[in-house]
């Protein structure tokens, strides 16, 4: 078959465009669904709890994932800087990813557990009165906003249906968790708990 005959033919040529396509994705794609490590969770990995849930949505609410990824790649230059580098494990909880591709910030994967809850207020508050020279807006307002623990159970509920392991327990005691709690407790709880499942560092 000649090049002039597809290319003179867009039916054809869209025929084997969508063939191309589809033999190629299945080689890439499929094999994945097979292999353990992408489909089980590392080991100790647990669902967020409501406070880090709500936490979660804080985070996609205010857009952080515009300025800072959650996908540290395999390469010198990256697990020096940020810690062992993300493992398709980590993330079977989350709905959906927040790999992101864009770092005006530094990438959050490991931040778990490296600065005090303080740091992490006083950062979300005013970011330069930790780090002089960065450029993040402030979020002072989370401190004013209570989180709704009906919302947190329901959040839960529909994640059960997506197949994340929660018992009725966690579902019944999401609102307790949650009260009295607001946006800047819930965002911290999420950022204090990221990566910390994979204690090997670089």
């Amino acid at each position: 078959m000649s090049h002039e005959k597809v290319e003179t033919n867009i039916g054809l040529m869209v025929v084997l465009i969508i063939l191309v396509i589809s033999v190629g994705g299945l080689i890439e794609i499929v094999p994945l669904f097979f292999l353990k490590q992408t489909t089980e969770p590392v080991e100790g990995l647990t669902p967020y709890t409501s406070l880090q849930l709500a936490g979660r949505t804080v985070y996609v609410k205010e857009g952080c994932y515009g300025c800072h990824s959650q996908m540290i790649r395999p390469f010198r230059a990256e697990t020096e800087r940020y810690g062992h580098y993300s493992l398709a494990g980590e993330f079977i909880y989350d709905r959906p990813f927040q790999w992101g591709s864009k770092r005006t910030g530094p990438d959050l994967q490991r931040v778990g557990a490296r600065y005090s809850d303080d740091w992490h207020e006083l950062h979300l508050t005013n970011p330069r009165l930790v780090v002089p020279e960065s450029n993040m807006p402030g979020y002072p307002w989370l401190k004013d906003n209570l989180l709704d623990g009906e919302l947190a159970a329901e959040r839960m509920r529909v994640l059960r249906m997506l197949n994340t392991p929660y018992t009725d327990e966690d579902i019944a005691n999401a609102a307790s968790e949650v009260e009295g709690k607001t946006e800047m407790d819930a965002l911290i709880a999420y950022l204090q708990v990221l990566g910390t499942h994979v204690s090997t560092r670089r």
